[in-house]
């Protein structure tokens, strides 16, 4: 799993690629969590999807830890491009009730 990032204005995009499952959550769980630190600022952080190709449900945990750390800074947070599978998932986790799809 890679993970890139760009601000755009006054949000910071987080490009995810790869695997999202429990082995490559405990390397990206540090790298967006340093990110997220270092632009406590910004009003919105978009995770975008559209690199990864598979997710479980350790993925949505990750997700929801970041949205959760994300709140105590009060940075909205939204998901960008998933693919069929990863949009499926997400749907039937409920999480666009808390962070929507963009």
């Amino acid at each position: 799993m890679h993970i890139q990032s760009l601000r755009r204005g006054d949000e910071l995009v987080l490009y995810l690629e790869g695997e999202l499952d429990e082995h490559s959550v405990v390397t990206l769980r540090t790298k967006a969590d340093a990110l997220i630190d270092e632009n406590a600022g910004l009003s919105r952080a978009v995770f975008n999807l559209a690199g990864v190709r598979f997710m479980d449900s350790t993925g949505i945990g990750f997700l929801m830890g970041r949205y959760k750390k994300l709140s105590r800074y009060g940075i909205k947070m939204a998901l960008e491009a998933p693919n069929q599978g990863a949009d499926k998932i997400l749907l039937m986790s409920g999480i666009y009730s808390l962070v929507p799809k963009i």
